[in-house]
């Protein structure tokens, strides 16, 4: 991660390159005009889940008993969480190389962290930071410059930034994280107003929208976009979760950028009927027939059309592929 060159870096001029690295630059010219929030894009839920760290504490945003259950009966409670906390098996790179675009991140600050040292979060902290300003670059925990160094190892690909849930943040350091977003990316932000079109943002050398979803700092930094509507279902079951987003799609689309999140939601009276289980178990067996539906959307300004489509587990079932070839159809109109 962040540039750091692993064992295998002698080689990595012999890398197979993924087909969809740079699958915006080799979409039909027509499409280049296209605004963003009009096109089909590939999202991870959760996307950082991939390094969660074993011997982190429960999230404080989770419930009390959780988190007594945790400090009672630590070696039950963690692993049980642990597998259910995990949406990713891709690290941040391997999802871009794979064609992500938007990216789900969940910052938050430990209680017992140092000062400014902010870690992802789902039920438990992951051991990449966001940003280590206290290791000399390139430090293999500095997600916010992978990200960036990966933009610029691919120069007309644009990536979006959901940053989102800023459990324990001040306003503080709710400064130093935008201090740090402005200052790793520079150029490559592109200010909030209309949604752009690929061949715009070319046009102007940049590369990546950040929403964050704190009022306060958004009233401060105009090169933050707004938070970015994340269809959740909170489903446990597959025609379930299909029926909620056919519901929101009836309902209308949001005008600017939108999320349909593809992702199943286990309850806990499910976890305690299948101990030997975990989301992966629970997921991967219904990717199917969620790629179906998303095989069944079209992208577009029409009232039913889809965005960005967040799911699970991205590198299953040819997810990442079905929904890039949702362009195809906006060439058909």
């Amino acid at each position: 991660m962040g540039g750091q060159a692993s064992a295998s870096s002698s080689f990595s001029g012999l890398r197979c390159r993924n087909a969809n690295e740079d699958w915006m630059s080799a979409l039909c010219p027509r499409l280049w005009d296209v605004p963003l929030h009009h096109l089909s894009i590939p999202g991870s839920h959760d996307t950082m889940t991939y390094c969660l760290n074993k011997k982190s504490p429960i999230s404080q945003g989770e419930s009390r008993l959780l988190q007594l259950l945790n400090k009672a009966l630590p070696c039950i409670t963690r692993p049980v969480v642990l597998k259910w906390s995990v949406t990713q098996v891709l690290d941040v790179t391997e999802q871009l190389d794979a064609g992500v675009r938007y990216l789900d991140l969940r910052v938050a600050h430990m209680l017992d962290g140092s000062e400014k040292n902010l870690h992802f979060v789902h039920m438990v902290y992951t051991t990449a930071l966001v940003e280590d300003s206290a290791a000399p670059p390139p430090s293999p925990q500095d997600t916010l410059t992978e990200i960036s160094e990966w933009l610029e190892r691919h120069p007309r690909e644009v990536v979006i930034l959901a940053c989102r849930n800023f459990e324990g943040l001040t306003e503080d350091l709710h400064e130093y994280l935008i201090s740090c977003i402005k200052t790793i990316f520079g150029e490559m932000l592109c200010p909030r107003g209309e949604v752009p079109t690929l061949r715009q943002l070319w046009a102007r050398g940049q590369q990546a929208i950040v929403s964050y979803e704190d009022e306060r700092s958004l009233a401060r930094h105009h090169v933050l976009w707004p938070g970015i509507p994340y269809w959740w279902g909170n489903k446990l079951k597959t025609d379930a979760l299909i029926r909620y987003l056919e519901t929101m799609k009836s309902c209308g689309r949001p005008g600017g950028l939108f999320v349909a999140g593809t992702n199943l939601t286990e309850n806990l009276p499910y976890i305690l009927a299948h101990p030997s289980e975990s989301l992966e178990k629970m997921t991967v067996p219904n990717l199917p027939r969620l790629c179906a539906w998303v095989r069944e959307q079209c992208p577009g300004p029409g009232s039913r059309c889809t965005n960005i489509i967040a799911g699970d587990f991205i590198s299953k079932d040819g997810f990442v592929n079905d929904v890039i070839a949702l362009n195809q159809k906006l060439l058909w109109s």
